[in-house]
């Protein structure tokens, strides 16, 4: 093994890189999907223009078609790459206040139109969870698996 060799998530450039987006239909029964995005533009896509155009492919793909029936108004970091994992398999609880990238509900408003994806530390192979906050809260407070 060499150890001069760069980690993968530095080779790509900040301009062209591949993100997962983690559609989380359900907490508790664990229904989740990645959506495996290629060529994102760090520096240039915001939170908002993310959760747009992944909005748009649950409402166009017939393979999310389950998927259609929950509002997803907020993204969160799941994970970085080469960093470690939540023991949570849906949803990781930790980072609420410096992982939120972007939120809809009224409760827990965060704006993503300012900052891109970039100047909020995203970068090559982050995994991201697009999900309802309300549903999350419910979760958060009694993490019960039903399946």
């Amino acid at each position: 093994m060499n150890i001069d060799e760069p980690l993968t998530s530095h080779v790509r450039p900040a301009t062209d890189v591949i993100l997962t987006v983690r559609i989380v239909k359900s907490f508790p029964y664990r229904n989740v999907k990645n959506h495996v995005l290629s060529s994102v533009n760090l520096k240039e896509t915001t939170p908002s223009d993310l959760i747009k155009l992944v909005r748009n492919t649950i409402n166009t793909s017939g393979g999310l078609r389950p998927y259609r029936n929950v509002t997803y108004d907020t993204l969160k970091i799941y994970t970085k790459a080469h960093g470690s994992k939540s023991m949570q398999l849906v949803i990781n609880l930790d980072h609420d206040d410096d992982w939120v990238l972007f939120c809809e509900d009224a409760s827990n408003l965060i704006a993503g139109e300012e900052k891109s994806l970039y100047e909020l530390g995203v970068e090559n192979e982050t995994e991201i969870s697009m999900f309802n906050w309300s549903e999350y809260q419910k979760f958060k407070e009694n993490p019960e698996e039903k399946w």
